[in-house]
């Protein structure tokens, strides 16, 4: 077994490394979207929405449309449409168990982010399911968040990161998506099959 090094196990703990937050840091934390919240859902195109079951197994999954996808409701509700996809629904069940999820909101080329928690339930349809469309189709489900926690996210992980610096990015530094489909999740397709399924076409059946 790797040696795990020094484990913290409590409060006191990891205080003493970490430090408190200051006051404008732990206060930050509204219960309601301002008008710069709205903003900035409003020009993002991407969006994680976390969660976890009832047995605490969590689950991260990647949301994305046109900038302004998430609809605002009110001031205090949220909806994200779900388009066709791999019928996993990892997220949507963890929501059947337990409602609570945390979503995070990405501007392209801006290093904060909007993150947003509170309580999530789906639906199958709503009036506003039209304003949600997509190249002709309507979303699947979507999934409603109540409001209880917004605040925006200082930008010091994607200044380390580089991550907006394209001299930075190495895309074939790991294997293609076709590669490691076939050594994972598909072997008995070859690699030219998986080549054309992730080629052209793929980007074509997004709706």
């Amino acid at each position: 077994m790797t040696d795990e090094g020094h484990r913290i196990e409590s409060v006191e703990q990891l205080r003493a490394l970490v430090g408190e937050p200051l006051p404008r840091v732990r206060d930050k934390v509204r219960t309601s979207l301002h008008e710069l919240d709205r903003q900035w859902i409003a020009a993002s195109p991407f969006c994680v929405v976390s969660t976890a079951g009832a047995d605490g197994r969590c689950d991260s999954s990647p949301k994305g449309d046109p900038a302004g996808f998430v609809k605002v409701l009110d001031d205090t509700t949220l909806a994200l449409p779900e388009r066709k996809g791999n019928k996993r629904v990892d997220g949507y069940l963890n929501v059947l168990e337990n409602p609570h999820v945390g979503l995070l909101f990405v501007v392209p080329g801006r290093g904060d982010t909007l993150r947003v928690n509170g309580r999530a339930h789906l639906v199958s349809d709503a009036p506003w399911f039209d304003e949600m469309e997509v190249e002709g189709h309507r979303p699947v489900l979507a999934l409603v968040v109540e409001v209880e926690e917004v605040f925006f996210h200082c930008a010091k992980a994607f200044m380390r990161s580089r991550l907006w610096h394209p001299a930075t990015w190495d895309p074939m530094a790991v294997g293609s998506r076709p590669q490691i489909a076939k050594a994972l999740e598909r072997p008995e397709d070859s690699v030219e099959e998986l080549e054309r399924y992730y080629g052209e076409q793929y980007s074509t059946g997004l709706y």
